[in-house]
């Protein structure tokens, strides 16, 4: 599993005008190309009547599946646009639909392929990136003497308790970002003077916005 990657969160959409054109965007974070597929058919049937649906998508941890579709319009100036915005973010599970009303000014296949690159980046923005990033759960157990102080120092180094048991004694479901298992194991450990009892677990994605570094 990768550690880390980007996507988008599950749905937005955005409108534009050029050129006496609408271009509506929607974006859909898809893991299956069955879902991508269902996901461009909702927005054919949604805009039965518009000139063009033009679609593409991103699926697996190795970007395996990659599909672009003009629907109509020249070869290369719609579906293709749509998918080098996709990449060139670097989105995985990612499936976008741009539909156009023709507006009665053609836009050329250099117009073309500008609008709907525009089109599928503003959609993205709309929605939004986030990171999805590995984490092991570890379970923690520890008399309730200690449960204040651990949650104190668990809040201060900014990890995420999941869930809490009450039971004979406190156990504490804690994601720790993976590779860094057996460092936060240690300190624990030492922390507590070795009464912590810990347990890893299955592993998640954990989704944190995504802020771009900018130059």
């Amino acid at each position: 599993m990768l550690k880390r990657y980007l996507t988008t969160r599950d749905y937005g959409e955005t409108s534009l005008t050029i050129r006496k054109s609408e271009f509506i965007g929607y974006v859909k974070h898809v893991e299956t190309e069955e879902e991508a597929i269902a996901f461009i058919d909702s927005i054919k049937k949604k805009h039965w009547d518009a000139t063009h649906n033009c679609s593409a998508y991103i699926i697996g941890e190795h970007d395996q599946i990659q599909k672009a579709n003009d629907d109509g319009e020249p070869s290369g100036t719609a579906g293709k646009p749509i998918l080098e915005v996709i990449k060139k973010q670097q989105l995985k599970d990612t499936c976008i639909v741009v539909t156009r009303y023709f507006g009665g000014i053609l836009l050329g296949a250099g117009g073309l392929i500008r609008a709907y690159g525009q089109t599928a980046s503003e959609a993205i923005k709309a929605t939004g990136v986030i990171e999805r990033v590995l984490h092991t759960m570890i379970e923690i157990t520890i008399d309730y003497t200690w449960l204040g102080k651990i949650e104190n120092e668990l809040h201060h180094r900014e990890y995420r308790i999941k869930d809490i048991d009450y039971l004979d004694k406190v156990i504490l479901h804690v994601l720790v970002e993976a590779g860094n298992e057996e460092n936060f194991i240690n300190w624990m450990i030492d922390f507590t003077n070795g009464q912590a009892k810990m347990e890893q677990k299955e592993q998640m994605y954990v989704d944190i916005p995504y802020k771009k570094n900018e130059a």
